[in-house]
């Protein structure tokens, strides 16, 4: 492992050589920090959002409907984390063709060291800074006696998994997985 201001830290999880501001198909997968369940709870089979949940849904279909390079495949919910797949797709995207399927071309390009605009890393540091602002005002709203999350209180962890959809079956399965999440939710690794 490589140390970072004097702190250990695990390699980055984003695949090698890869450019995720790309055309492409994501699933990812956000969790809340300490993966503490504060998005709600699972009640015979179903999610049911708390405050905090509902907010994180607002904000996530919001999302959607700002950036018209992004379009939302299935989701969900789960008291401590989100899943999501994701469809990316620019007009004029230039790269190396990996697989046609479907809405988008997978295309492959080197990776830069910094977050580009209008790829994945910058909608999930986007999509989590708009959520901290909205539940810090929610605490100030009910004057709730609670720390606000900044970045050394943090309400997602600060990295997040992603994998790269790459086939029509992959793509079914992660959709199947995603819907059945709530029901396998105590078989789960983030339960």
């Amino acid at each position: 492992m490589d140390k970072f201001q004097n702190k250990y830290r695990i390699s980055s999880h984003r695949k090698p050589n890869w450019d995720y501001s790309f055309d492409g198909i994501y699933f990812i997968t956000l969790a809340i920090q300490d993966r503490k369940c504060i998005l709600g709870e699972i009640i015979d089979d179903r999610m049911v959002l708390s405050d905090y949940g509902l907010i994180v849904k607002t904000e996530w279909e919001k999302s959607f409907h700002i950036r018209n390079e992004l379009f939302l495949d299935e989701y969900v919910i789960m008291p401590n984390h989100i899943h999501g797949i994701i469809f990316l797709e620019k007009p004029n995207n230039i790269g190396g063709n990996v697989e046609t399927h479907g809405r988008v071309s997978l295309r492959g390009r080197v990776s830069l060291p910094h977050r580009r605009p209008k790829s994945i890393s910058s909608f999930v540091a986007g999509f989590k800074s708009r959520v901290n602002t909205v539940v810090n005002n929610y605490i100030d709203d009910n004057l709730l006696d609670i720390p606000k999350y900044n970045k050394y209180n943090r309400f997602f962890q600060p990295n997040y998994y992603d994998h790269i959809i790459q086939n029509a079956q992959s793509l079914k399965n992660i959709r199947n997985y995603i819907v059945n999440n709530p029901l396998n939710w105590k078989k789960d690794e983030l339960f």
